[in-house]
C-alpha cells in the first residue's frame, strides 16, 4: 500500500499524493483498472474528456460507490479539452464530463492545454493539409476566466495542465487567480526545475504525469535505465517504484497509468529515496532533456509553439493568451 499522504490544495483541500492515470489506455481496459485500484487504495484518479474513456470510469464508479468507498474519499480530476476553450462551451463540457462519470461534481478540473482549436468541428479539427485548426480568437486568459466562474456545486478547484511558467505567470498576473494545480509531464528526463520552484513558491501544486516517461520516441525507457535500476537493485524495489519515489520527492502528486492489475498493485507500495539516490537519477536529466509530449509531433500535428521546445521554434502559431 501507499504511505496514504495527501498534500493540499491552496484551499486546504487534501489530494492523494499517488493516483491512476487513464491516459494512452486501450479501450474497454479502463474500466477494469479504475475498479482494481479503488479496491486496492487508490482514491485519486485523473482522467479527461479527450482520452475517450470516461463512460468505462462511470461504469466502474458505480461499481465501487458507495459499496467500497465513499463519493466524498475520492479525489476525480477532470480536464477540459481544446475544442471547448470559448467561454460559452467550458460549462458544457464540464456538464458532459459529469454525465459520462455519473457524478455530481469534480474535485479539479484543469485547462488540458492553453491551445483553443476551432469549434464546432469536433475533437481535433483538421484543415486540408490534416493539421489541427487553431482557434485564433479564443485567449487563455478568456478560457481561464470562463473556468474561475464554474460553479462550485460542481467543480471544487479549478487548475491547468501542460502550462509553462510564463504561460502560468501570465493568467495570474490577468486575473490575480492561481490556478489551484498545474499538471505536467515530469520524470527524470524532464527536471524542469526552474517550473517546480516558480510553482512552489507561488503555491500550485503540481501533479506529474508520464512519471516512467512513454514510448512516444525512439529512446531508452526509463524503467530501464543503468542509474534507476542500480537503485532499484539496492533498495529492493521495481524500477517503477523508485520513479514513482522520485517525483514524490520533488514534492508532486503523481499519477502513474497501468491497466495490469499487478503493476497497478506495485506502483501503489511506495518506497522513499536517500537524498543521494533522488539527486542521481535527477543527474539522467541534467544534460539530457528529453520531452515526449510535444504537440506539433503528434498525429495530426498542432502547428503551434506550445512548450518552445527545438521542434517548435519554427511553428506557424504562437500561445494566444
Amino acid at each position: 500500500m501507499s504511505f496514504g499522504k495527501k498534500l493540499t490544495l491552496q484551499d486546504g483541500t487534501p489530494i492523494p499524493q499517488i493516483g491512476l492515470g487513464t491516459w494512452l489506455s486501450e479501450p474497454n481496459e479502463v474500466e477494469r483498472a479504475v475498479e482494481i485500484a479503488i479496491r486496492n487504495g487508490y482514491r485519486h484518479l485523473d482522467l479527461a474528456y479527450i482520452y475517450g474513456n470516461q463512460d468505462e470510469v462511470g461504469r466502474a464508479l458505480k461499481k465501487v460507490i458507495p459499496s467500497v468507498v465513499k463519493r466524498e474519499e475520492l479525489f476525480i480530476t477532470g480536464k477540459l479539452w481544446n475544442n471547448a476553450h470559448r467561454p460559452a462551451e467550458v460549462e458544457k463540457q464540464l456538464d458532459l464530463t459529469l454525465q459520462q462519470l455519473g457524478l455530481d461534481y469534480l474535485d479539479l478540473f484543469l485547462m488540458h492545454f492553453p491551445v483553443a482549436f476551432a469549434p464546432g468541428q469536433g475533437d481535433t479539427p483538421t484543415d486540408e493539409s490534416g493539421k489541427a485548426i487553431i482557434d485564433k480568437d479564443t485567449t487563455v486568459l478568456q478560457t481561464w476566466r470562463a473556468m474561475l466562474a464554474l460553479p462550485k456545486s460542481k467543480v471544487r478547484n479549478v487548475g491547468v495542465s501542460n502550462f509553462t511558467m510564463d504561460v502560468c505567470k501570465a493568467i495570474v498576473s490577468a486575473t490575480g487567480q492561481k490556478p489551484a494545480a498545474n499538471q505536467v509531464e515530469s520524470h527524470p528526463y524532464l527536471v524542469q526545475d526552474e517550473l517546480i520552484a516558480y510553482c512552489k513558491k507561488e503555491g500550485i501544486h503540481l501533479t506529474a504525469y508520464s512519471p516512467l516517461g512513454n514510448n512516444l520516441v525512439d529512446k531508452p525507457r526509463l524503467t530501464e535505465h543503468p542509474v534507476v535500476k542500480n537503485v532499484a537493485d539496492k533498495i529492493g524495489a521495481t524500477t517503477a517504484q523508485v520513479l514513482i519515489a522520485w517525483g514524490v520527492k520533488n514534492g508532486f502528486s503523481v499519477i502513474p497509468k497501468s491497466v495490469q492489475e499487478d503493476r497497478i498493485k506495485s506502483n501503489f507500495k511506495q518506497i522513499e529515496l536517500a537524498d543521494e539516490d533522488w539527486r542521481a537519477i535527477s543527474d539522467i536529466g541534467r544534460n539530457n532533456h528529453t520531452r515526449f509530449n510535444i504537440p506539433i509531433t503528434y498525429k495530426p500535428s498542432w502547428p503551434i509553439n506550445v512548450f518552445n521546445e527545438p521542434e517548435e521554434r519554427n511553428a506557424p502559431n504562437k500561445l494566444n493568451i
